[in-house]
């Protein structure tokens, strides 16, 4: 391109770890990059808990304001967090391979009671800041407290050793990619066909100006092609629930061993409601968004 691609990227230790992964990624293809660090309304506000944040988008809003401005030629986002809607001249343009997609239960050792549900004490507090996962832990184990918890992945982790929670769950990706040692605590990985994960959680988001068409076609040499097949179908049923960050809705994707599609999705109208869990599975994409959201409505 002439000059070093310019990545747009929050400033967070795991915001950071994927904007070095694309970097190796574009490495591998012969090119240069550098990165622009770019805080967010997400990153600014960390007294209020996500579904008290205005509008849909607080953690790429900024960064897609600084590509829209040809500040930075790419932006790179976690898919989970990218509204379902593009603003006008940008394009969802790639994405990554998929890390792990599940959420993680992590506790500390004294508030482990075996005799209970996930092996919780009575009243245990549990840190969460996701309308989704409220709703979800709340219905395995319904005696437990839920506090709002924000921060970086690390900064989470450090309060729960300083014993401000007793538990907190967090999505594994997050644990994986930055190689974080949790053998202080117990830990219990959901797995996503029963404690159900954001659309899209797991997978990193290339996004660049529709008109941009060389930065387009040098992303969609590292797009990875089986990703964007399950996202799709997860980030469809998000849109026709009208949800973003703050709907308590799960969506997870596989493509089995005979090459069927098997989609499972959770949705409660708020985070106080018990969650409706729709599994289905068919040979082809073809309006399986559509079928789950219509039996999640029901």
């Amino acid at each position: 391109m002439g000059k070093n691609i310019v990545i747009g990227t929050r400033g967070s230790k795991l915001a950071l770890w994927q904007a070095h992964r694309l970097q190796s990624r574009l490495k591998e293809i012969g090119l240069e990059s550098e990165l622009k660090i770019i805080k967010t309304k997400g990153d600014l506000i960390q007294n209020l808990s996500f579904d008290k944040i205005e509008g849909k988008g607080f953690f790429t809003k900024e960064i897609e304001n600084a590509l829209l401005a040809n500040e930075v030629d790419v932006a790179v986002h976690s898919l989970k967090d990218m509204p379902t809607e593009h603003p006008e001249g940008l394009s969802l343009s790639g994405l990554s391979e998929r890390e792990d997609p599940s959420d993680i239960l992590i506790l500390n050792k004294d508030a482990i009671d075996s005799d209970r549900p996930l092996s919780l004490k009575k009243d245990a507090i549990i840190g969460t800041s996701s309308a989704r996962r409220k709703a979800q832990i709340k219905s395995l184990a319904p005696e437990i407290i839920l506090k709002d918890i924000r921060g970086n992945v690390p900064t989470r982790l450090s309060k729960l050793s300083d014993g401000d929670f007793d538990g907190i769950i967090l999505a594994s990706a997050g644990i994986n990619r930055l190689e974080l040692d949790i053998s202080e605590f117990k830990s219990f990985r959901f797995n996503p066909k029963e404690f159900v994960p954001a659309p899209g959680q797991g997978v990193m988001a290339y996004q660049c100006k529709t008109d941009d068409i060389k930065m387009r076609r040098i992303i969609k040499q590292i797009h990875v092609k089986e990703t964007a097949q399950c996202t799709n179908i997860e980030r469809s049923i998000l849109k026709l629930m009208g949800g973003g960050c703050h709907t308590p809705l799960g969506a997870f994707t596989e493509i089995d061993s005979r090459g069927n599609y098997l989609c499972t999705a959770s949705y409660a109208p708020t985070s106080k409601d018990t969650p409706n869990r729709i599994s289905l599975s068919q040979s082809t994409w073809f309006e399986l968004a559509e079928k789950i959201v219509d039996q999640l409505k029901k």
